[in-house]
């Protein structure tokens, strides 16, 4: 169904006002908006990896989640859900559940790229009917902003320190909406929240209501972790977009489809110089490392386009 900005601003909220999460966090309007997706009679069961999202949202006995939650290990998030999902499954031949409930699992960057990886593959190879979102803010923020593998190269964090022995992270940060494309499941798709809101609530429902397993990966800045003013929550990820940095892009049941492709697409400095964690980047001598920066992130855009069949 196309969105409707008016008729999805009517359905009631089913992530609650007055969480713990930053201020110009993007994962909370990520939740907000994919959560908004569902058809109101619909039930959920939310499974949530340890991290930023978790501990700031369900601190016992106070919760910020209007559906049925489940916070577990680092690791297993998908794990958890997948089981979920095959116990209900279970309780409705049986005739014990008569109402349909989606399952969604969120994790962060660190608990999806990293330590929840085994889980997720596993989860998405057996078909559970589910969706598993991954909130990518590009480091293990919740613990201290130490660099994970969807951590750009040359950012700064607390384990890899821009200066005089490394410049920042030196690997490129892993494909994970690449990896999750090549397990052939019904629905994969990386997005952002920008603008109204658009791309990400068509895709959060297509998501959600295609039968088996689907995975969506979404840009969420944080501005402590990448070292912005709170206010540009929605620049940085507009930025992320016009580079390409962030393309946005579905593979439905194998097929790649691009989303958007910028009219005039913007050097990947102007989204590089927007963040506080590449500030090293811009002193006189490193500009071979924006120059290599904008190398990686032309030959994904080319990839990618191949991909489309758009090249």
């Amino acid at each position: 169904m196309a969105y409707n900005l008016k008729e999805a601003a009517k359905k009631p909220e089913r992530f609650t006002g007055g969480h713990r999460m930053c201020a110009g966090c993007g994962a909370p309007v990520v939740v907000r908006q994919i959560l908004r997706a569902l058809k109101t009679e619909d039930h959920a069961v939310v499974g949530c990896a340890t991290g930023c999202l978790e501990v700031s949202t369900f601190l016992y006995p106070y919760t910020s989640w209007e559906d049925s939650f489940i916070h577990n290990a680092f690791e297993n998030a998908a794990a958890t859900v997948s089981g979920a999902e095959a116990a209900y499954l279970a309780l409705k031949r049986r005739g014990k559940v008569k109402h349909d409930t989606k399952f969604i699992a969120f994790g962060g960057d660190g608990g999806t790229y990293d330590i929840g990886l085994q889980s997720l593959s596993g989860a998405m190879e057996r078909g559970h009917d589910m969706v598993y979102v991954c909130y990518d803010n590009g480091a293990y923020m919740n613990t201290g902003i130490q660099r994970s593998s969807a951590t750009p190269k040359y950012a700064n964090t607390t384990t890899s320190p821009a200066g005089k022995v490394i410049p920042g992270k030196p690997q490129p940060r892993k494909d994970l909406t690449e990896v999750m494309a090549n397990h052939h499941i019904p629905y994969v798709a990386q997005t952002a929240a920008i603008g109204n809101m658009k791309d990400l609530y068509e895709k959060a429902e297509k998501a959600l209501y295609t039968k088996g397993p689907a995975f969506l990966n979404v840009l969420a800045p944080c501005p402590r972790g990448w070292q912005y003013n709170t206010p540009d929550l929605m620049k940085i990820n507009k930025l992320a977009v016009e580079t390409c940095f962030w393309p946005l892009y579905e593979v439905i049941d194998g097929k790649y489809v691009i989303n958007y492709k910028p009219k005039n697409k913007l050097p990947v400095a102007e989204f590089l110089k927007a963040q506080g964690r590449f500030k090293h980047m811009f002193r006189p001598g490193n500009e071979h490392m924006i120059e290599d920066v904008q190398n990686e992130v032309d030959k994904r855009w080319e990839a990618l386009l191949k991909l489309a069949g758009e090249e």
